[in-house]
C-alpha cells in the first residue's frame, strides 16, 4: 500500500536522529560499502594497540563493534545527544567518552596514543593528530570524499561551485598529513552507489547529516520535497554517488640519539724523568 507524502513526511520528522546508527533506513535506502572494510581494519589495529583514541565517535556504534579494545580506550564527541548515547554504549566496554568541541587542541598530552582512528570526521586537525600520536603510532580514518551525494545536495541548493565540489579531496588530505610530519602508508578512494526509495528516507538523511544541506527543514523545502516524492513514485529510487576514501598515516619513529664520535686512542701521559 503506497504511503502518502504527508504520512512519509510526518514519520521522518518524528524519528530521533541522535547517534550515528542509520538502521532506520533499512529497506528505505541503500549505500554501497567501500571494498576495504573500515570496521575490520579498525578492529585489527585496536586489537594490537595499547592506548587508542577514536575522534568524533558519534554515538559510539562503530567503535563498539570492535571485538577487542586496548587497555586504554578514549573517544571524543561534541554533540550532546551523541555524547550521552556514546557514554551509555562505550562505558560498559571500558572506554572513556570525553566531550570535545572538535577544535584544537585535543584535550590530551603529547604522545598519549599509539593509535588514533576516526570514521567520517567533519574536520581533521592534522597537527593535533600528529601531536598526540607516539613515535611509530598510526592514524587510520575513513572519510567522506569530494562531491559526495551531490546529486541530492544540488537538487536542493542548485549547482555548486568547483571549490565546493572539490572540497575533502584525498590529495589535500595527503598534503595536510605530510605537512604535519606524518607518512602516508595507505590512501584509497571509491565512488559508491546510493539509492533513496522514498521521501522519508531523504528527510531522515538530511536531518541527520546536517552539513549536506545547511539549514534544511521540511517547512522550508516542502515544495522541492513534494516534487522529489512525485519523481520517486513515478521513476523509482533517487540515485546518488557517495564518495569515500581511506587514509592511513604513520608518525615516524624517533631516531636514536647519535653518540659522539670517539677520538683516536691516546697514550697515557708520562711522568717526567
Amino acid at each position: 500500500m503506497t504511503r502518502t507524502f504527508d504520512h512519509l513526511v510526518a514519520e521522518a520528522e518524528s524519528v530521533s536522529v541522535a547517534g550515528w546508527d542509520f538502521s532506520w533506513l533499512d529497506g528505505r535506502a541503500t549505500e554501497q560499502r567501500p571494498s576495504w572494510g573500515y570496521q575490520r581494519l579498525m578492529s585489527e589495529r585496536l586489537a594490537q594497540a595499547s592506548a587508542a583514541l577514536d575522534i568524533q565517535t558519534g554515538g559510539g556504534e562503530v567503535l563498539a563493534g570492535a571485538p577487542k579494545l586496548p587497555p586504554l580506550m578514549v573517544a571524543t564527541e561534541a554533540w550532546p545527544p551523541n555524547v550521552e548515547k556514546a557514554t551509555q554504549l562505550l562505558h560498559p566496554l571500558g572506554a572513556v567518552v570525553v566531550v570535545d568541541p572538535d577544535e584544537p587542541p585535543l584535550p590530551f598530552g603529547d604522545e598519549a596514543f599509539d593509535l588514533v582512528v576516526s570514521r567520517h570526521p567533519v574536520t581533521v586537525w592534522w597537527d593535533e593528530i600528529a601531536r598526540v600520536l607516539r613515535p611509530g603510532g598510526t592514524y587510520l580514518s575513513q572519510q567522506v570524499g569530494p562531491a559526495s551525494v551531490f546529486e541530492l545536495v544540488e537538487y536542493f541548493l542548485g549547482p555548486q561551485p568547483q571549490e565546493a565540489r572539490r572540497a575533502r579531496h584525498p590529495d589535500d588530505a595527503r598534503t595536510a598529513a605530510e605537512a604535519a610530519g606524518l607518512e602516508i602508508t595507505d590512501l584509497r578512494s571509491e565512488s559508491l552507489r546510493t539509492e533513496f526509495f522514498d521521501i522519508g528516507a531523504v528527510i531522515y538523511f538530511l536531518r541527520k547529516v546536517v552539513w549536506m544541506v545547511p539549514g534544511f527543514t521540511v517547512a522550508h523545502h516542502r515544495d522541492r520535497l513534494g516534487e522529489l516524492h512525485d519523481r520517486i513514485e513515478a521513476e523509482g529510487p533517487f540515485v546518488a554517488r557517495t564518495t569515500r576514501f581511506l587514509i592511513e598515516a604513520r608518525k615516524p619513529a624517533r631516531k636514536p640519539a647519535r653518540k659522539p664520535p670517539r677520538g683516536p686512542a691516546r697514550e697515557p701521559a708520562r711522568e717526567p724523568a
